[in-house]
């Protein structure tokens, strides 16, 4: 961990509580290059009625269009641990370390990033796990229908 991340999983966690606030599913996630945000986002599955807005993906959409050696010195902040098309999009733009604000309520592809060879970061926040765990309790079916079941 090194003392930034605190701040930018914090951005991330904004991100989770705005999607939340709009009727969504409270995860946020926040690309950081050379110490600056340059896209963030929340899940927005819900409001735009898409298949494929996760966190981590609308952070990359808020991103822009970024060259591959800005890819390669980035990481990815998300509230939670990134699901298998999160992980693919990290992995295909070389993002080389993800932080992840908790993984208790649901366990995503950290051990393919692993082996890749991307840094994974848990931060076991105690906010993201009280926000999910809360959410989940209070919106199953949405929440089954987020990560597929």
């Amino acid at each position: 961990m090194t003392p930034n991340d605190p701040k930018f999983l914090a951005i991330a966690i904004e991100e989770a509580k705005t999607g939340l606030a709009e009727g969504g599913i409270p995860i946020g996630a926040a690309l950081v290059c050379d110490g600056r945000v340059l896209g963030a986002g929340h899940n927005q599955r819900i409001q735009l009625g898409s298949p494929i807005r996760h966190g981590e993906t609308d952070a990359l959409e808020a991103a822009g269009r970024q060259s591959a050696a800005v890819y390669r010195r980035s990481t990815m902040y998300t509230t939670l641990s990134p699901c298998d098309m999160c992980t693919g999009a990290i992995l295909l733009y070389g993002i080389p370390r993800v932080v992840i604000g908790e993984n208790r309520t649901f366990l995503g592809a950290e051990a393919l990033l692993r082996s890749r060879g991307v840094e994974v970061v848990l931060m076991d926040d105690p906010d993201c796990l009280s926000m999910m765990k809360e959410f989940i309790a209070e919106n199953p079916e949405l929440w089954n229908e987020d990560i597929g079941e």
